[in-house]
């Protein structure tokens, strides 16, 4: 996919960026930047500059990524502990048929 340029406001500045992501990702990405800097009002923008607000929001983006990956790695864990009692499960079961 060819590189494209990206512009999209938020707290009426214009960014913009180059991607060669597909365009429905891009806009997810930045319906959910919106999401977690706009969607529950706790930081007014007149209190807080958007430099400052671009920052928190990342922040809470990254803290949403950290707790994910750990629940992706209690779940893994919990199937592969699973996967390994099966095996064995069926291992034994075809040891005691011979």
């Amino acid at each position: 996919m060819q590189e494209r340029l990206v512009r999209f406001t938020l707290f009426g500045q214009e960014f913009t960026f180059y991607t060669d992501a597909a365009e429905e990702e891009v806009d997810a990405v930045i319906s959910l930047l919106r999401e977690e800097l706009e969607g529950d009002g706790s930081y007014g923008r007149s209190s807080v500059p958007s430099s400052k607000m671009l920052v928190l929001g990342c922040l809470r983006i990254a803290a949403k990524l950290i707790r994910l990956q750990r629940e992706h790695d209690r779940s893994l864990r919990a199937y592969e502990e699973t996967m390994a009692r099966i095996m064995e499960k069926i291992s034994s079961a075809a040891d005691s048929a011979v």
